[in-house]
């Protein structure tokens, strides 16, 4: 019974995360500023990041945290770039 609702919960989760990609996704084509595609491709890096836990939860590889976590980590380095672009101009000084 708990690994029929565990199941159950990890689909509806994979739907809704694929579904949050896709409409950050849209956000990036269609955002009217520069910072609003920023914020969507931080929310884009998140949901694809989450959605690679939990289905590496529902298949059971440990390979996609991993991937997951690379996921993560340039994602936050490429948000602190484009911050950094957006309030100054340039990236490297």
């Amino acid at each position: 019974m708990s690994h029929t609702i565990l199941l159950w919960s990890l689909t509806y989760a994979q739907l809704a995360l694929a579904l949050a990609a896709c409409l950050a996704g849209i956000r990036i084509v269609r955002g009217p500023r520069a910072q609003d595609r920023v914020l969507a491709l931080d929310t884009l890096y998140i949901a694809v990041m989450l959605l690679f836990l939990v289905t590496g939860m529902r298949l059971g590889s440990i390979f996609l945290f991993e991937a997951a976590m690379v996921i993560a980590v340039m994602g936050f380095v490429a948000s602190i770039a484009l911050a950094k672009f957006l309030f100054r101009g340039e990236v490297i000084e």
